[in-house]
């Protein structure tokens, strides 16, 4: 049960908010596709690990994507929002049932932790 997974240098974890770049092979043509959404789960061991991508679509449809860690089209990994210390559990899928607006908890409660550690550390 892993919280936190590093692919080159950058460290994400469960209940970041994640861009994904993805190298994707058409005949003779190669494009570059991202997938934006949280990771809701991190399974796996050592070059086996996996994380999951989860993110709403047309007509509020959840679309949810598996990847390989060492899969070698993956181009690379942004992290748009850190919510890996608001997150209590280790696989996210209570969020399936959730809307938007209460998945954003998630991050507040992680920016709470944060003001309160920095306001901690002035004193």
């Amino acid at each position: 049960m892993a919280l936190k997974i590093k692919h080159n240098d950058i460290e994400f974890g469960v209940g970041d908010k994640v861009k994904v770049y993805q190298r994707i092979k058409e005949g003779e043509k190669t494009r570059l596709a991202f997938f934006e959404g949280v990771v809701i789960k991190i399974s796996g061991r050592n070059e086996r690990k996996m994380f999951t991508v989860r993110r709403i679509g047309e007509a509020s449809i959840g679309i949810e994507k598996i990847f390989p860690i060492s899969l070698p089209t993956i181009e690379k990994i942004e992290v748009i929002k850190k919510g890996v210390k608001g997150v209590r559990r280790s696989k996210l899928y209570y969020i399936r049932e959730k809307s938007p607006k209460e998945i954003d908890k998630i991050y507040a409660r992680n920016k709470r932790r944060e003001e309160a550690k920095k306001s901690k550390s002035s004193k």
